[in-house]
């Protein structure tokens, strides 16, 4: 494992503690305080745990190394989403299914960067026109199964164990996340970034 990929893991895991303690500051506030010290370390380890399984099947270092650059381009989803909530006021209906939108493509772009250059680590610009029309096409059924899934939380089921709507969006909006991960992984390593 490179020492790269180390600082890399230790900075994800420290921006994404943040979100969580902005989050939950008022549910947990004595509670939450230990994550920016826990997940960096916890992110360092489980990549380093990945590279070392990694050694035998590289898929297995590939994913974790993924997984964390899509933590990372969740957070720009999350964060460009939360300011067009704050900004207009709402977050249900459809400046919801918008926003979602918006933001979702704003991270893709991010996170095409940091998958070309550190998950998958193709460092050729040549066929660059090509390599990123396809990342665009895996990318926009993501984003159908993104805000599809975002949107049926947000707008059809509703806020549920008493979290607000801005919670609940930003429920709606992780959920979402998760479902397209092995989508994008499967499409980014077999068609845009196959060495």
């Amino acid at each position: 494992m490179k020492k790269r990929d180390a600082v890399v893991a230790a900075l994800i895991g420290e921006l994404t503690s943040w979100y969580f303690v902005l989050l939950f500051r008022s549910l947990a506030p004595r509670i939450i305080w230990f994550l920016p010290v826990v997940f960096p370390l916890l992110s360092v380890f489980c990549l380093w745990l990945a590279f070392l399984l990694g050694k035998k099947f590289l898929f297995v270092f590939q994913a974790a190394k993924f997984l964390l650059m899509g933590t990372l381009t969740t957070l720009v989803d999350l964060a460009i989403l939360n300011v067009l909530i704050l900004i207009s006021g709402t977050a249900v209906g459809f400046s919801f299914s918008l926003f979602k939108g918006i933001s979702f493509i704003f991270a893709t772009c991010a996170k095409y960067f940091g998958d070309k250059l550190w998950v998958f680590e193709k460092k050729e610009m040549i066929g660059l026109a090509k390599e990123f029309s396809q990342f665009f096409l895996v990318t926009l059924g993501g984003l159908l199964i993104n805000v599809s899934t975002a949107s049926l939380l947000v707008n059809s089921v509703g806020p549920k164990f008493g979290f607000s709507l801005e919670l609940w969006a930003n429920f709606g909006a992780i959920v979402a996340a998760f479902t397209t991960v092995i989508w994008n992984f499967l499409g980014y390593k077999f068609i845009v970034f196959k060495k």
